[in-house]
């Protein structure tokens, strides 16, 4: 069962948001990258209030994904993507991003925090951040 409405539309358009985001680091990266979507349709909290769908996450301004910008993300969806959207759209949650709202690609090391957010992991070349839940109780 959705955790988070989606037509067929918006899980391709998430699949094509998991590849342009993370697809170097592979299936467990891009569902990674999904989470942290999904989660930002999910909560009602510090950037997000307003983002309840995958087409306003998706191109949320400011604050959304670099990956938008490039011609590689309008490439069409391919079906390997679209199942793992659906798997993050039906709930599936993985740390280091499972209440993670941020992620970015570090020169080095992960820092310990991010715009004032927890450092919860890297997976290959991605440091995923959390708010606390003081911050954002909805996440958790």
């Amino acid at each position: 069962m959705a955790v988070i409405k989606a037509n067929s539309e918006d899980v391709k358009l998430l699949a094509r948001l998991l590849r342009a985001e993370a697809e170097g680091d592979g299936e467990q990266g891009m569902l990674l990258v999904g989470n942290v979507g999904v989660n930002r349709v999910l909560v009602d909290c510090l950037d997000f209030r307003d983002i309840r769908d995958i087409n306003r996450m998706v191109f949320q301004n400011p604050g959304g994904f670099e990956s938008t910008q490039k011609g590689y993300f309008y490439q069409r969806a391919r079906q390997s993507e679209i199942r793992l959207a659906q798997r993050v759209i039906n709930g599936e949650r993985i740390w280091p991003a499972s209440n993670s709202l941020w992620f970015f690609r570090p020169v080095g090391d992960c820092p310990p925090t991010w715009y004032n957010q927890q450092n919860t992991g890297r997976f290959k070349a991605h440091c995923f951040f959390s708010p606390t839940g003081e911050d954002c109780p909805s996440v958790y």
